[in-house]
C-alpha cells in the first residue's frame, strides 16, 4: 500500500524545469499562504491525502528563503496496511535558483528524521538521518531538491512538445530528470473545469512500482493560465491505478 503515497510523491520529484538561470526573467506566479489540498483514490477508493503549503519567508544560514512543505497522511483503514504520516519541506533562496536546505520526517510504518544540507562553494549535498551522516555528493550548478524542483518548475510557460529538465538532488544523488510536455486539454476535476498541459515525465529515474511495473506510465494536469498548479496526477502501475486530485485552493490576495 505504499504506492498510495509514491504516487502523490512522485510528480514532485519529477516535474522539472529548464534552466533555473531563466527564471530570474520570470514572475513568479506563487507566494507564502499559497495552500493545495489533494485527495489520492486507489481502485476508485480514497486512501490518502496530501497538502502543498507555502510558509512565510525565513532566513536559513543568511539566506532568505521561500519555505515549502508537503503534508501526506492515508486514512484510517488504509493505516491497516500500510500508514503514512510524512512531512517534508524545502527551503529555497528568494530568486528561486536553488535549495538551501531540505528535511523529511516520517512517523507512519517508518520512522526517519532527514535533513539535506547543501554547499554551494563546494558544489555538495550531505544526507543525513537521525545520528547516521552521508557522505557528501556532487551536484550540478542550480540544483533544486524533490520539493523546491515544483515550485521551480511553476516559473515558467508551457507549451506543447517542449522538453523539460533540471537537476535534482536527494542528498544521496544528483539526476537531471526530463518530463515532456504532451498536449494542451481541457479536464473536469471535482466539479471544475480547467485549461491544462498534460506532463509526462520520464520515469527511469524513479524506482518503486513504477521501476517494477510494465509500461508504468505517470501523467499530471498542470493549469495553462501561467501558475503550473497541479489538478490532477495519475499513475499506471503493476497493482493499479491510482489518481490523486486537487480538492482546494487557497492563494493570497496579490
Amino acid at each position: 500500500m505504499n504506492s498510495v503515497f509514491i504516487v502523490l510523491m512522485a510528480f514532485l520529484t519529477l516535474l522539472l524545469s529548464p534552466s533555473p538561470a531563466e527564471s530570474q526573467e520570470k514572475q513568479i506566479p506563487f507566494s507564502p499562504g499559497e495552500k493545495l489540498f489533494f485527495e489520492v483514490r486507489w481502485a476508485f477508493i480514497p486512501a490518502a491525502e496530501g497538502v502543498l503549503e507555502i510558509l512565510p519567508m525565513e532566513t536559513v544560514d543568511g539566506v532568505k528563503c521561500y519555505h515549502f512543505t508537503m503534508t501526506s497522511r492515508t486514512y484510517e483503514f488504509v493505516d491497516v496496511f500500510y500508514k503514512v504520516r510524512d512531512r517534508i519541506e524545502g527551503f529555497t533562496d528568494e530568486g528561486m535558483t536553488r535549495s538551501v536546505l531540505y528535511k523529511k520526517t516520517q512517523d507512519g510504518k517508518r520512522k526517519r528524521r532527514i535533513s539535506v544540507n547543501f554547499d554551494w562553494e563546494k558544489l555538495q549535498a550531505r544526507y543525513s538521518n537521525f545520528d547516521e551522516r552521508g557522505e557528501p555528493v556532487s551536484i550540478l550548478p542550480g540544483s533544486f531538491d524533490p520539493l523546491s524542483v515544483f515550485y521551480a518548475f511553476r516559473l515558467f510557460q508551457l507549451k506543447e512538445g517542449e522538453e523539460l529538465k533540471a537537476p535534482v538532488t536527494d542528498g544521496r544523488k544528483c539526476v537531471v530528470g526530463r518530463a515532456k510536455v504532451i498536449k494542451r486539454e481541457k479536464i473536469k476535476v471535482k466539479d471544475t473545469l480547467y485549461d491544462t498541459f498534460l506532463v509526462e515525465p520520464d520515469l527511469e529515474q524513479l524506482g518503486g512500482v513504477f521501476e517494477k511495473s510494465r509500461n508504468a506510465k505517470l501523467q499530471i494536469w498542470v493549469t495553462a493560465d501561467g501558475a503550473s498548479i497541479p489538478v490532477r496526477v495519475k499513475s499506471e502501475v503493476l497493482v493499479g491505478s491510482f489518481v490523486a486530485e486537487l480538492v482546494s485552493i487557497t492563494r493570497p490576495p496579490r
